[in-house]
């Protein structure tokens, strides 16, 4: 194992180094962790040999489990920024300068960079790069592990069509692709990012009231789950507004009425809102250091 600044890699042997006409269709997802494998995962699922991809990981252990269970390459920072057409930043946050460094004096003119990163501007990572490489943000979610994904994409100075596009062919199997300018995606983080984890808080929330009403723990969450499905999949494919399905559900002087009362009067939607505004602001924050 190499170090390689703050991340490390597992280096491959000499005869697992395909040659440069072989990189010319490499993806190399740098930083390896739970978004980098899900998105690798998916990759390969769409079709993709795992001869067209390498890894980059902190640990030799995370390597070697990546290496045998999807059977791609796992090289060094350097390596991958020489040989691959594509990098995926999929570091952390507070991770990314060291690995711009590390990568930087490595990556050829028109490779596209592709950064995963919470919170960090393209400006940030084109200052860091050599001059014109292509930069294009991605927001994605964890529902990218079920192939389920909202990932919004956003152009740097000089990313154009052509690297949008191949952009969002790398993320379509994983989920849906939204372009939005790069000023909206704190708040894509804040609406989209961070948006599964509202939902298991209403249905952790849920799942206790029918555990209060006298529900047994598995029955309510079942029931919970499908409820969330069914309602997603009616306003995914029904074209309708949620008002208009919300008020098919409310009866006058019905169950339902009495329920939305209820949120209404302890302030949920406000609270919500507030909330999303919040985690916004906290993106900003981040991105700032």
């Amino acid at each position: 194992m190499r170090p390689v600044g703050r991340l490390t890699a597992s280096a491959a042997s000499p005869n697992d180094i395909p040659d440069d006409n072989q990189g010319e269709t490499m993806i190399a997802i740098l930083g390896a962790g739970k978004m980098g494998e899900a998105l690798l995962s998916g990759v390969l699922r769409a079709g993709r040999r795992p001869a067209e991809l390498m890894v980059t990981v902190r640990r030799e252990e995370r390597g070697a489990l990546l290496r045998e269970r999807y059977g791609v390459e796992v090289a060094t920072n350097a390596e991958a920024a020489k040989r691959a057409e594509t990098l995926i930043l999929a570091v952390k946050p507070q991770d990314m300068a060291v690995l711009l460094q590390d990568v930087a004096p490595h990556v050829p003119a028109g490779r596209l960079v592709i950064s995963l990163a919470a919170g960090i501007p393209t400006p940030f990572v084109e200052s860091r790069l050599p001059t014109s490489v292509p930069v294009v943000r991605v927001m994605s979610n964890t529902p990218v592990h079920v192939d389920q994904a909202m990932s919004v994409i956003s152009a740097g100075s000089h990313a154009d069509e052509e690297h949008l596009k191949r952009t969002e062919e790398l993320l379509a199997p994983v989920g849906k692709v939204l372009r939005i300018p790069e000023s909206l995606q704190d708040a894509a983080t804040a609406l989209s990012g961070s948006g599964p984890a509202y939902f298991y808080y209403l249905v952790e929330a849920m799942v206790d009231a029918g555990i209060l009403l006298g529900m047994p723990r598995a029955a309510a969450l079942e029931m919970v789950i499908q409820s969330a499905v069914g309602a997603a999949v009616m306003l995914r494919d029904s074209g309708e507004h949620p008002v208009l399905l919300r008020e098919a559900v409310t009866s006058p002087a019905g169950t339902t009425i009495s329920a939305i009362r209820e949120l209404e009067r302890h302030g949920v939607r406000a609270a919500v809102i507030e909330a999303i505004e919040s985690a916004r602001d906290r993106g900003r924050e981040l991105a700032e250091g």
